[in-house]
This record gives C-alpha cells, structure tokens and sequence, in this order.
C-alpha cells in the first residue's frame, strides 16, 4: 500500500512539472527571459556640457539571448517630485527589469530637475514639469533615430514612469508646447527655443502621476495605463484645489474621448502604493504592488498588440 501512495505521488508530481513546462507562455505578458543584461551609463543628448551630461543618461535592460529584433520599448522616468530621483530610483528598475524579462528593450532615463522646491510652488512644478517632458520627447526621438542600433520598433515606443515619471509621460503624449508652455509663464521665444517637436507614442503607462488641464485629452488617442492609491495625499486621485487632475479624471475623461485607457485602483493605498506614504522607505507591500501593477500593465499592452497584428 505504502508504495503504491509512493508511485502516486510521485507520478502526480511529475505530470504537474509536465504541464508546467508545457504551459503556453506569451512574449511581453508573460516572463519569459530568465536573465537581463544591462548597459549603464549612456546618453541619449550628444549635445549636452559637462554641466548637464548627467541629466540625459540612461540604462539600458534587454533580455539575455534575445535575438528578436523590433521589439517595443518602454522609457521610464522615476519620480521624486521633479527635484530627486533618477534612473536607479528603485521603482524603475523593478519596472525595467521586470518587462526585460517580458522580452521588451527598456530604459531608464535621468531627466532635468528643478534647482528650485516645486512641491512649494504650483508655477515652478509646472515649469519643472514643461522642462522634463522636453527630455521625455527627446528620449523617444533619439530612440526612434536608433532603433536599429537598439533592437527596437521605432513604431512602439512606450513612455511610463511612476509620480512625476507619470506627469512626465501624459505631458510629453498630450500637450502641446504652445499651451503648456503659456500656462507654465514661459514667453514665446522661450518656448520656441526650448520646445522639442511632439513625438508618436504608442501608450502612456501612468503610475500615480496626473495631468494640468484635462482638455489637453483631446489632443491625442495615445492609449493611457493609469494604477493609482485611492488615498494617495500627495499626487491626489482626483481634483482638489491645484488644477492638477489625477487618474480617475483622467479615466473619466478618456472615456468620454473615446481613448483606450484603463485603470487599477489600490483601495486604501497611498502614494507608491504604500499603505502610508514614506519616500525614504517603500514599506512591506509597495514592491508587491508596483509587481502586481507591472502585470496589470503588461496584460493590458499584450492585449492592444494582439489587437493590431
């Protein structure tokens, strides 16, 4: 009898590995890449000093033994309130190593940060925000110059980023520099002299970041992923004073636009998905979250892939 129970299990376990190996597996949904490579360092602006080379480097994360070429591309922007942060912010690497391993080319850029306290001063938040979303569109010219060089579908270049990576991502799709340069009291020739042209983005993928003015939706049809805390306190999920308009105004808008968007919202979660919001330690659940909204996102890209093949 006893050895009966044995063979049982024993052939039970391994028709459960069988299956598990057979399992259908699908590139940019599911993980697939064991490994991740990584290149640090790089620049996407030749044009830039010493003074502001830091600003505009990047890392670079591809699946290991990937030789699949015209792969989509996500650029990700960290937050930190538009005055801290960078590319190794622990948020977008968790990201950008996570969708590497879902077989899509990721970067993780610096950006222009403020030399002043925009989180004190709505005029110099939206300045810092104009500033930033000019390096968001210049990273995905420079990607799409090099999509050969990268392995990259020129045509499928993803911006997301999480708090002012966010802001940064549905400025840089939606705006125009005109406007958004006028409300941020920029003058004309400044405006012209700093605008870079506005750039195709495949989708927006927005973590807990929100927009200025919720007319600008009407400028594009970029697809927006948007995941928010439904007491996020300091990137609010909906209007309050500023005219700063947070995921479910920008969900509620989108529909009305008609624009592919979608939303997940962490009920009783704050900023970064953390149960109280603390930006020096993310807590015991906020990676599990940000992992759990990489694959609400990840579902959510497969599907509009699959819908244009």
């Amino acid at each position: 009898m006893l050895k009966q129970l044995i063979l049982f299990f024993c052939t039970a376990l391994i028709l459960r590995n069988a299956v598990a190996q057979i399992a259908p597996t699908h590139r940019y949904k599911d993980l697939i890449f064991k490994d991740v490579s990584i290149e640090k360092d790089l620049s996407y602006n030749s044009a830039t000093t010493k003074a502001t080379q830091k600003s505009y480097l990047f890392d670079l994360y591809q699946p290991k033994g990937d030789d699949l070429k015209e792969r989509p591309l996500i650029i990700w922007m960290h937050g930190g309130g538009f005055k801290f942060g960078s590319k190794t912010s622990k948020g977008v690497t968790v990201w950008s190593r996570d969708f590497a391993q879902r077989g899509y080319v990721c970067v993780s850029i610096n950006y222009r940060l403020s030399k002043h306290n925009p989180l004190f001063n709505f005029d110099t938040l939206m300045k810092a925000t104009f500033y930033a979303t000019q390096d968001a569109k210049r990273a995905v010219a420079y990607f799409r110059a090099n999509a050969d060089k990268y392995g990259i579908d020129p045509d499928k270049i993803i911006l997301g980023g999480n708090s002012a990576g966010g802001m940064i991502s549905l400025h840089a799709a939606y705006t125009n520099n005109q406007d958004f340069g006028r409300m941020a009291h920029l003058s004309d020739p400044e405006i012209t002299e700093l605008g870079i042209p506005k750039q195709p983005i495949y989708a927006v993928i927005n973590y807990w970041g929100a927009i200025f003015n919720l007319d600008w939706l009407s400028n594009s049809k970029t697809p927006i992923i948007s995941v928010h805390g439904s007491r996020d306190g300091l990137v609010p999920i909906t209007h309050k004073d500023a005219p700063l308009h947070g995921s479910l105004d920008i969900y509620n808008r989108a529909q009305q636009l008609h624009i592919p968007n979608t939303l997940n919202i962490y009920e009783d979660y704050s900023h970064e998905l953390q149960r109280h919001f603390n930006p020096l330690f993310e807590g015991p659940y906020a990676k599990e979250n940000w992992l759990e909204a990489a694959q609400f996102t990840a579902d959510y890209l497969y599907r509009m892939m699959e819908k244009k093949k």
